[in-house]
This record gives C-alpha cells, sequence and structure tokens, in this order.
C-alpha cells in the first residue's frame, strides 16, 4: 500500500526524476559478478519491473537518470575503506569503465534523453556524483529510487535524496536484495519511515493519471 492514500499530486511528469540505481550487466545480467543478487533481481520481477518504469518515463516525457558504479583498470581514485570494496576487487567479474558490465542491463532500454551518470568511488549513486546538480537544474522535486541493492546502494539514495530536500518515491517491487526476505523487511522497517512506498503499478496508474490531468 502506498504511504499515503493518494500521492499522484508527486508524481507531476514535468518535476519528477526516475532513478535507476546498478541495473548494469555486472550486477544484474546473466554474467554478474554478484549471482545471488542477479538471479533475485530478475526471479522477482523487480529488473522487469525498473524496466516497465523506464519505458513508461520514456513515453510519458519523465527524466530518466542511470547511476552506474564501475571503476578504473588500474583501480585509481576507487574506495577501499570498507570490507564491500575490497571483496568486489576479488570477485571474477570486475565492473571496469568501458566493459561491458557497466552497460545497462536487458531488459532496460537506454533513451537518448536519459543521463548514465558514473561513479569511480563510494556506495552512493548521489553522493560525490553529478546527480544532485542534474536533479536541481531539471527541476526535480521527486525523485523514484529503483535498482539494487536494498542492502547498500538503495538505501543510501534515498537518505540521500532526503537530507537533500527530494520527495523520494519507492516502487516496492522494483529494488532487489539478498537475502530475498531482507528487501521486503527493509523498505517496512526504514525506507518506509522516509519515503512514499507504492507498488509499480501503483507508480505507473498515479503517473498515467497525472499525464492526463495535465492534458485536460
Amino acid at each position: 500500500m502506498p504511504s499515503y492514500d493518494c500521492f499522484g499530486e508527486l508524481l507531476d511528469p514535468a518535476t519528477t526524476v526516475l532513478l535507476t540505481v546498478e541495473c548494469q550487466q555486472g550486477v544484474v545480467g546473466p554474467d554478474s559478478a554478484l549471482p545471488e543478487l542477479a538471479k533475485e533481481a530478475r526471479s522477482s520481477g523487480a529488473l522487469a519491473n525498473v524496466a516497465r518504469l523506464v519505458a513508461d518515463a520514456h513515453e510519458g516525457g519523465v527524466q530518466v537518470i542511470h547511476a552506474i558504479a564501475e571503476r578504473r583498470p588500474d583501480g585509481r581514485g576507487a574506495s577501499r575503506n570498507a570490507r564491500l570494496f575490497r571483496a568486489a576487487e576479488r570477485l571474477p567479474v570486475q565492473q571496469l569503465s568501458g566493459t561491458t558490465a557497466v552497460r545497462l542491463a536487458a531488459p532496460i532500454e537506454v533513451a537518448e534523453e536519459d543521463f548514465v551518470v558514473r561513479r569511480l568511488h563510494g556506495l552512493s549513486p548521489i553522493q560525490g556524483t553529478e546527480v544532485d546538480a542534474l536533479l536541481r537544474n531539471l527541476g526535480c522535486r521527486t525523485l523514484i529510487v529503483t535498482g539494487v541493492s536494498a542492502n547498500v546502494a538503495i538505501p543510501n539514495a534515498v537518505f540521500d535524496a532526503v537530507n537533500r530536500g527530494y520527495t523520494v518515491v519507492v516502487p516496492t517491487d522494483a529494488i532487489a536484495g539478498v537475502p530475498s526476505d531482507y528487501t521486503p523487511a527493509m523498505i517496512r522497517h526504514t525506507l518506509a519511515l522516509v519515503a512514499t512506498v507504492a507498488t509499480t503499478d501503483e507508480v505507473l496508474a498515479c503517473v498515467s493519471r497525472q499525464r492526463r490531468t495535465v492534458r485536460r
């Protein structure tokens, strides 16, 4: 259920931006560095729902930003101050700049008007990247956050966006983490306290309703 009975006013296409987080081949694709996470993103339907939201955004004029995590082949500038970063260095698939691992994963389609923002360090797609400046320049008031993982990058993105004054909407079936029962717990006990949560169908219905209202 949505956090509000009606949250359609939050999803004005002119002031809403859709953010996909680390929906790249090396993370959620068939040859993922994190096969358990990739399997969950696909089997849960989360990746397919991200693709639905992106396709609808393209059709309806909602701006899309894709946040990609990558590293240089020489590792320069990469973070090493957490176990997660050091473990990533030993994975068989590396998220190296310019490789297929850092391309958007199917079935998500990238349009010419999309922004693709790449970061070389840290845990957040917003902190330390150009995403915040882009959002402000685009006149964003509401940020829809999708992708992976519910363990780390998604809560980082939500907290960073809220701390910067944006209203955040999280489609609960368009994010994924591991194990499978962690994501609903994270949503219920953490994300729902700071963001509006709803299903993909509810978000799409509200955006569609807003479009019809604008056209009248």
